[in-house]
């Protein structure tokens, strides 16, 4: 019997979750059915973006004991899945002050829970993941790494021709879309910015514009005399920060009191900046354990879909608007996180009962957390920095207090803890257009700063780093970047009433990830997919947020408004439709990630059953117990 062929088109974590599902379904095959599993990546299977080759500076930013790709039972991870820090232990992993190898049991000390690791180690841990799933799959069921990427998928009779960069062909009956971060075409700025940098190079030697620091380690050429400036201040920015300090050979040691930085004398100055020019807040200390998470009382899933109904029965429309109907159960539920906390840091001291409202001074307290700006003016530059370190330090000593004993910290958890609320109020365009922009552009991107933000270590680090004269936060609300042709360098302005502040730079680094958009992807397999009529941009109304269109069941909607049934989209290309998938999961947790493959892979499986046996889809639905 031929093999029936899928594809794999990306083997970063979301096709390894997939092909992790097929290992876990497998069974369901009908008798023996020969299944070649294609997989297509130009990297090391399995560790998508972590390359285990980068520099061992760059870490992750969740401890290490809260990640993993196994299911809370299954055949690949057993029992309890096998989290980072049980693989980092099995495979012989130690920490040698801020660094983590492989050596004898006496040497070192061990990686703890609480270890924020290199993402080097990650992707090790996904390679490794992906050498066990493959050669754990029974023996009718087979993977091919193509080490190339696709250019094209081409659709026929019965499934399509995946097109690979050297030109090879391979046909695939099903086909899963995993490919992870995009890269953008580049914009009009970031023509203009490079032809300055081209331009002027005879005058100014430094004078060089990165549009995107990744790999990073093209971030080697920049000269140790530069001043850098770095556009962001979030996660990218960090790793940009690392990359030219450790990176240069600088080392921390713990001081008295405070961190302090050895430089290498190899570092450029980092100035850093970008439209309000606010700095990430760090993580709080873990104090929920492995799977504790906060219990929500007012902001629920079930909450949203009654909201929802009573917005259907008022207006005949069941879009909500983000604003009136949502935030304010999601302040009143961080509200409710900020009174509770310190009255037990284990979580178990009684709480307000269901009556709680928010007081003013509450409401107040979070409207600065999340928006610190929104009541906060600024006479000069000088008054804006103060403001901003003030934040800096004040932040870590709400870090250090920990998850549950600081209120402004579990106040932020509960926008990572209710995650499930939020995706079912705006996925698939739930919220109308206008409050669907408000979310992504405003609510999304404080709650990114206030919640998602580096270790604790590396705003320490910034501190120290500050100390030594290396960098500094300028620009301000409204900064903006200029190309000066007179200076042959760029400027950071911002508006001030004492007179506009500037700073000079002779590098640009542009120090953020961009959604992902068929429209502006770089990449030569979306284009061809959008030429081909099929994938189109999602869209709520007039508004364009990321991402591909998806029906309920991940199949990407194209062109003429149909699905196709054979092609799954899972993961970051689908974050639009969908928000938040690209979490690593939990241990013991279900996750997202887990469901939405396992939801794939089951529907591909009955289909394969019609297909080969003529089983009906609805029996072997009916045997699915739900995912793990």
């Amino acid at each position: 019997m031929q093999a029936i062929r899928m594809a794999i088109i990306g083997m970063g974590p979301r096709g390894l979750t997939v092909l992790e599902r097929v290992l876990e379904h497998a069974h369901r095959l009908p008798a023996a059915t020969p299944v070649r599993i294609d997989v297509y990546d130009d990297g090391v299977a399995g560790e998508g973006c972590h390359r285990s080759a980068q520099p061992d500076h760059l870490l992750i930013n969740t401890v290490a004991s809260q990640v993993t790709v196994f299911a809370p039972a299954s055949k690949a991870g057993g029992q309890g899945g096998i989290s980072l820090v049980e693989w980092a232990h099995g495979a012989g992993y130690r920490r040698h002050g801020n660094r983590f190898h492989r050596e004898a049991p006496g040497s070192g000390v061990p990686i703890t829970q609480a270890d924020h690791l290199p993402r080097s180690l990650l992707g090790e841990y996904l390679a490794w993941a992906y050498r066990r799933i493959a050669g754990m799959l029974p023996a009718h069921v087979t993977v091919a790494h193509h080490r190339q990427r696709v250019r094209d998928v081409i659709p026929q009779a019965e499934g399509h021709r995946v097109v690979c960069a050297d030109g090879g062909e391979h046909p695939a009956r099903y086909l899963f879309l995993t490919t992870g971060h995009g890269r953008r075409q580049p914009t009009e700025e970031d023509r203009s910015f490079a032809d300055f940098a081209a331009r002027h190079a005879p005058r100014n030697g430094r004078l060089a514009y990165f549009a995107s620091p990744y790999p990073i380690e093209t971030l080697d050429s920049i000269p140790a005399a530069a001043t850098v400036a770095v556009q962001g201040l979030g996660l990218t920015a960090h790793d940009v920060v690392s990359a030219l300090t450790l990176g240069r050979g600088g080392r921390y040691l713990q001081a008295p009191g405070a961190l302090r930085y050895l430089p290498s004398g190899r570092e450029p100055r980092l100035l850093l900046f970008s439209r309000n020019s606010l700095p990430f807040a760090a993580r709080g200390v873990n104090q929920k354990g492995l799977t504790g998470r906060h219990q929500a009382r007012f902001f629920t899933a079930e909450t949203v879909a009654r909201t929802r109904q009573a917005v259907l029965a008022a207006t005949g429309d069941p879009r909500l608007d983000f604003q009136a109907d949502v935030l304010p159960l999601v302040l009143r539920e961080m509200a409710y996180a900020y009174r509770c906390a310190g009255q037990d840091a284990e979580g178990d001291a009684p709480g307000p009962g269901e009556g709680f409202e928010p007081t003013p001074d509450e409401l107040l307290a979070l409207e600065s957390i999340l928006w610190p700006l929104k009541r906060n003016s600024f006479a000069s530059f000088d008054a804006f920095q103060a403001f901003v370190h003030g934040l800096v330090e004040q932040d870590l000593l709400e870090a250090a207090k920990g998850n549950r004993g600081s209120a402004v910290k579990a106040a932020t958890d509960v926008l990572r803890d209710t995650r499930e609320a939020l995706r079912a109020a705006v996925e698939h365009g739930g919220l109308t257009p206008a409050s669907h922009r408000f979310f992504v552009q405003d609510f999304n991107a404080a709650t990114n700063r206030v919640a998602f933000g580096p270790p604790r270590q590396r705003n320490a680090e910034y501190l120290a780093l500050r100390q030594a004269g290396l960098i500094d936060i300028v620009g301000g609300p409204g900064a903006r970047v200029v190309a000066d042709d007179g200076l042959a360098r760029v400027r950071i302005e911002a508006p001030y009433p004492a007179g506009t502040h500037s700073s000079e730079a002779d590098v640009l680094v542009i120090a953020r990830l961009d959604a992902y958009s068929p429209l502006t992807d770089a990449s030569t397999l979306t284009s061809h997919l959008l030429a081909r009529g099929l994938i189109r941009p999602f869209r709520n109304g007039d508004y364009h947020p990321s991402g591909i269109d998806i029906d309920a069941a991940m199949h990407p909607i194209g062109a003429d408004g149909t699905a196709r049934p054979d092609i799954w989209v899972l993961g970051y290309p689908a974050e639009g439709p969908h928000f938040y998938t690209h979490a690593l999961p939990r241990p013991h947790i279900p996750s997202r990630q887990t469901e939405d493959a396992q939801r794939c892979i089951l529907e591909m499986l009955s289909d394969i059953a019609r297909q080969t046996t003529g089983a009906s889809a609805r029996t072997l639905q009916a045997a699915d117990r739900p995912a793990p």
